[in-house]
C-alpha cells in the first residue's frame, strides 16, 4: 500500500483498540523507519512495530541511531525488528551477503549492545565498529525482534532477540513447529509473532489465496485467516495455544476499507479472544 495510506491505517488501528500496528519494509516500496515515525506521531496509544529492517541495507550504527531515536521520541510504544532480508531483493540492491546468517548474528549482537548503551568495538566478517557509543541510547533497554524462517535463523532469533517474527505465508502446522523451535532456544519472556493475511466476506478465501500468490506463495485452508469473526478468532486462539504471543493480521492489498477492517478486528474479533 502507498505511504500515504499509513495515516488512515494507523489511526484506524488506534481507534479500534488494537494492541499493535506493524509496518513492513518491502524493497523497494517505502521506508519502514519514516512510516513508523509518522504512525507514532498521529496515534495516541497503539504500539508500532517494524517487521522488519533488512540488515544488509543499513550499517549497524545507522540502525542503532534510528531505533534509539524513535524509542526516545515515543517511549514504550515502539518495537524494532531486523532480519537478513529477502535474498533476491538484497541481490538487486547490490548488498547481498555471502553468509546472511553470519551477518545477522554479528549485526544483532552489536545492535543489542549499542541499544543497551554500551561502547562497542568489534571486528567480524561483516560488522566492524571501533569505540562506538550512542550519545542518546534508549532510556530503557528496548525490545529487539528478529525475523526468521529456516531452522538456523529460528535458532539465532531465539538466542539473540527478545522476540521472533515468523515468515508470512506459513501453514498452521509450520507456524506451530517454528514457534516450538524458537522457544526451545529462547530465554524467558521471549515473544513470538506470526503475520497472517486475513479477509472476511464471501470471497475471503479466494482473495487471501490471490494475495499470497503475489508473493509467490501457495494458498489453502491452512494459510492465513478467513471468514467471519468467529472463524478468524478460532484460528488465532489455535495459534496462541501453540505459544504464539502476538499475531499481525494483514489486509489484502485490494482491501477497499482499511478503517472498516480495523474496526472489524477490534470490535468483532478481539472480544472473542478474551477467554
Amino acid at each position: 500500500m502507498p505511504p500515504e495510506s499509513i495515516r488512515a491505517a494507523a489511526t484506524s488501528a488506534d481507534a479500534a483498540g488494537l494492541d499493535d500496528f506493524w509496518i513492513s519494509e518491502d524493497c523497494f516500496a517505502e521506508s519502514a523507519v519514516a512510516s513508523a515515525v509518522a504512525a507514532l506521531a498521529i496515534t495516541e496509544r497503539v504500539r508500532v512495530g517494524i517487521a522488519l529492517l533488512p540488515v544488509p541495507l543499513r550499517s549497524v550504527a545507522q540502525a542503532a541511531m534510528e531505533l534509539a531515536t524513535i524509542d526516545r521520541l515515543f517511549p514504550g510504544r515502539f518495537v524494532g525488528c531486523i532480519g537478513h532480508g529477502v535474498q533476491m531483493w538484497m541481490q538487486r540492491a547490490g548488498v547481498r551477503a555471502e553468509a546472511p546468517l553470519t551477518l545477522l548474528r554479528e549485526y544483532a549482537t552489536a545492535l543489542r549492545r549499542l541499544l543497551d548503551g554500551e561502547e562497542v568495538t568489534t571486528s567480524g566478517r561483516y560488522v566492524s565498529l571501533e569505540e562506538v557509543t550512542l550519545a542518546y541510547p534508549p532510556l530503557q533497554s528496548p525490545p529487539l525482534l528478529i525475523g526468521a524462517a529456516g531452522p538456523r535463523s529460528l535458532t539465532a532469533a531465539g538466542e539473540l532477540g527478545t522476540g521472533t517474527v515468523l515468515a508470512l505465508g506459513l501453514e498452521v502446522a509450520a507456524l506451530k513447529e517454528s514457534t516450538a523451535a524458537t522457544l526451545a532456544k529462547a530465554g524467558p519472556g521471549h515473544e513470538v509473532y506470526a503475520s497472517l493475511i486475513a479477509a472476511t466476506g464471501p470471497d475471503a478465501r479466494a482473495r487471501v489465496d490471490a494475495e499470497l500468490g503475489t508473493y509467490g506463495m501457495p494458498g489453502g485452508p491452512e494459510v492465513g485467516a478467513v471468514g467471519d469473526a468467529r472463524a478468524i478468532a478460532d484460528r488465532l486462539l489455535d495459534l496462541a495455544a501453540a505459544g504464539l504471543t502476538g499475531i499481525a493480521l494483514q489486509p489484502c492489498s485490494d482491501e477497499p476499507d482499511l478503517e472498516g477492517f480495523a474496526r472489524f478486528l477490534g470490535e468483532e474479533v478481539r472480544p472473542l479472544l478474551r477467554r
